[in-house]
């Protein structure tokens, strides 16, 4: 029988814990941690990035050193460490899509959006990163919108009508 006390940060919310702990039941007790990717999503889910207080809180939840949750963190391109636009956009620049127009396309995206990589512009709407393969070579040039949705053969004609098409969604809602 273990008795097992967590003090709770208050960067999370209880309805954050309880969600942690609905992925932790997944795992045998010994490998709880095998849950901190799933816990990294949710607090992005929620906050929108993955700071250091909330990779402190998952590292006490799960048991774990904070730099072992950190390195999970920093090694994945999906998780924010700093607030982002609405649309977070990474170009692929791995060297398959190098050769395939990749770079150009990353800077035709941040000149559209008078941003330098890694900016998010003034309004918040959008913030370009530059990516690694994304599993899609023969794509290319590809992006990735929010982690979620990828878009292929990205010409400059197709990323002008990406960002004012995004740009119309949030006009609208």
């Amino acid at each position: 029988m273990s008795s097992h006390t967590t003090t709770h940060s208050p960067a999370l919310s209880a309805q954050t814990y309880a969600r942690f702990d609905r992925e932790v039941a997944k795992y045998p007790d010994d490998q709880k941690q095998s849950a901190v990717m799933a816990c990294l999503a949710i607090v992005q889910q929620e906050q929108g990035f993955v700071s250091a207080d909330s990779e402190r809180a998952i590292a006490e939840h799960l048991g774990m050193a904070p730099m072992a949750v950190h390195e999970v963190t920093t090694f994945y391109n999906m998780y924010n460490q700093q607030p982002v636009g609405k649309f977070k956009i990474n170009v692929c620049t791995n060297l398959p899509c190098q050769l395939r127009n990749g770079q150009a396309a990353l800077v035709h995206l941040v000149k559209k959006l008078g941003i330098e990589v890694g900016e998010t512009t003034a309004d918040g709407l959008f913030t370009v990163q530059p990516g690694e393969c994304m599993g899609a070579c023969a794509d290319a040039p590809v992006l990735l919108v929010n982690d979620r949705t990828m878009c292929s053969y990205m010409s400059h004609d197709k990323i002008d009508q990406l960002v004012d098409g995004l740009r119309a969604v949030k006009e609208n809602t």
